[in-house]
């Protein structure tokens, strides 16, 4: 076995394929129209080696203007590090260079309605319409895959499910939800805390939209329009209202939100039938920078698990991918030149899983995701704002342990952010926590709701101790490191037991499903926390905070960076108070893996 590399990155696995470019140029058609099945036109950019050969060809298709996905516009703006104030999040179609030149067509196109393609009809069957009229093209062999991330990843499995016949294999990486339709209710907004990403990336232009004067509503959506209008919450976020006071003309998608943050049952149906209609080959993934907006992240562990044909999952580091998206080439190439060019590249050798860890800067693999040898380790919450690993006792001292409380005032008050922070003793040895986790939360606040905001942070090295001698009473200011974060609304508290699991506590989020919440009462909450891999070195403490407010980075509604959202919180001061005793044994479970 070869030696581990000192350095390892985490945008580059080690085994990737190197295979050296057999072309040089390219021969670039822009602006080709093809009509669909209804006669509508969709325009793409052609991109393929100069070479009367047939070859493979990769479609990257999505809502993004196909302009800023090409050689071209990369050459004026090479690849960005996440840091760089130029990062742009939907530059995620492919490297077409490094693509063609290793034999390759890449087909670049967005739907009707988007840019230069025709609009009016439906849009639902224009990949599968496109992937096949590719597969008939002179340049094409009739093998096509298909490319790209985040928004070109979730048009993957959309054509996937509808099967066309010349779709061999796809790398959706960084794909939406995996529940529901638009990538789902549940998969992006974990707990039914809504956040702002969607108007965030509309508010930087990701999405091409054409305003109009507001018109009706039906009878059923202006009912929701009109309580959607009353709501405190929404009503304290002047940009949130001015999109609702718009009905629908300003970033439909987040309007539609607003009106109705819920599941549906029909679309978890729908979703768990529709699993079982992909059998060709997947390789998904995300990188833990996702638990910032949840998606990618949620989907790409959700699709892994419910697909039924060959498949691979891959989560990279914390870290953004750079824009345009050029990362991971080394495996789409391994990953395609096995399925679509029959070439021996050991595409399917291997565990299935691999995953940066944090903390070791390191990649491993996995047989499976959660992996199989996890070990569920409960820490308890205790008093004096500790984590232990014993839990509370009946019928002794810990029967009379108070519990601990926070107020927060709402955003039009303070940007002062209560929380209560919770911190362990010092790891004895490495350990690798590798997976979901969860909170249990025994609590009561005052008013009628409020949104549990939890979040799991490395802190250490710590070499000191804590006495009662002077300077060695509290806890030193030490390195901190965000880890992963989770969120729950009061009010969708209940849970579907037997979708469950160990770390992924499974709510409805339906409208039905919400629970009224009596002030006062103590009541449980599993709050899921975002999957995330990291190595708690000896001698640094694991950190929970438990809070029910974020805001904005910057002013008038924006963040530094559209994919770092922040929530819609409530417009009253809560109080919440958390209950760490043996009739209420609030606890963090963690996916300890083994030595």
């Amino acid at each position: 076995m070869a030696p581990r590399p000192p350095i390892e990155s985490p945008d580059a696995p080690p085994g990737g394929c190197s295979r050296a470019p057999e072309f040089h140029s390219l021969i670039a058609e822009r602006d080709v129209f093809v009509a669909m099945r209804d006669g509508v036109r969709i325009a793409i950019d052609v991109y393929r080696p100069p070479s009367v050969e047939k070859f493979p060809a990769l479609l990257a298709f999505a809502i993004y203007n196909k302009d800023l996905q090409g050689p071209d516009y990369s050459g004026s703006l090479p690849p960005q590090p996440a840091w760089s104030p130029l990062w742009a999040g939907p530059l995620e179609a492919g490297d077409t260079r490094f693509l063609v030149s290793r034999g390759y067509v890449h087909v670049i196109g967005m739907p009707r309605g988007v840019g230069a393609s025709d609009g009016g009809g439906s849009r639902e069957f224009d990949s599968y319409d496109l992937i096949e009229w590719i597969a008939a093209q002179p340049w094409c062999d009739g093998n096509v895959g298909m490319v790209g991330i985040s928004g070109y990843g979730a048009e993957q499995f959309h054509a996937a499910k509808q099967r066309p016949p010349h779709l061999k294999a796809i790398f959706p990486f960084d794909p939406r939800g995996a529940y529901g339709p638009y990538g789902g209710f549940r998969d992006e907004h974990p707990g039914g805390v809504l956040h702002l990403f969607r108007y965030l990336i509309s508010h930087f232009s990701a999405f091409h939209q054409v305003k109009g004067a507001p018109g009706a509503l039906t009878p059923e959506r202006d009912a929701l329009w009109r309580a959607a209008m009353a709501n405190a919450d929404y009503r304290v976020y002047p940009h949130v209202f001015n999109v609702l006071a718009q009905k629908g003309q300003h970033m439909p998608a987040f309007f539609d939100l607003l009106l109705d943050p819920h599941d549906r049952d029909e679309w978890v149906a729908q979703s768990e039938a529709d699993f079982g209609g992909i059998d060709i080959p997947v390789y998904t993934g995300a990188g833990w920078y996702a638990g910032s907006y949840k998606t990618h992240l949620n989907g790409a562990q959700n699709w892994f698990a419910n697909l039924g044909g060959p498949k691979k999952l891959m989560f990279a580091g914390p870290a953004h991918l750079e824009r345009p998206f050029r990362a991971f080439h080394g495996e789409i190439l391994r990953w395609f030149d096995h399925w679509l060019k029959g070439i021996d590249t050991g595409g399917m050798d291997g565990p299935p899983v691999r995953y940066w860890v944090m903390g070791a800067n390191e990649w491993r693999s996995g047989a499976d995701w959660p992996l199989p040898e996890t070990q569920w380790t409960p820490l308890y919450l205790g008093s004096w704002e500790r984590l232990c690993a014993a839990a509370p006792q009946a019928q002794s001292a810990d029967d009379f342990a108070a519990p601990d409380t926070f107020s927060q005032m709402p955003p039009t008050q303070t940007k002062t952010i209560q929380r209560l922070r919770y911190v362990s003793e010092p790891f004895a040895r490495d350990t690798l926590i590798a997976g979901p986790m969860s909170l249990t939360l025994h609590a009561a606040i005052d008013k009628a709701d409020t949104n549990f905001i939890v979040i799991v942070s490395d802190l250490g090295p710590d070499s000191a101790v804590r006495t009662a001698r002077e300077g060695e009473r509290d806890l030193a200011a030490m390195p901190e490191r965000e880890i992963s974060r989770g969120w729950l609304k009061a009010s969708h508290r209940a849970l579907d037991a037997g979708r469950s699991k160990p770390g992924r506590p499974w709510h409805p989020l339906t409208r039905a499903a919400r629970q009224t919440i009596t002030p006062g009462e103590i009541l449980e909450y599993q709050i899921e926390i975002m999957a995330a891999a990291n190595l708690f070195r000896a001698g640094h403490r694991l950190a929970l905070d438990i809070t029910s407010l974020d805001l904005p980075t910057g002013v008038g509604g924006a963040t530094n960076v559209e994919y770092v959202p922040y929530h819609i919180c409530s417009a009253e001061t809560v109080t919440h108070t958390i209950h760490h005793d043996p009739a209420h044994p609030s606890h963090l479970l963690l996916p300890v893996i083994p030595d």
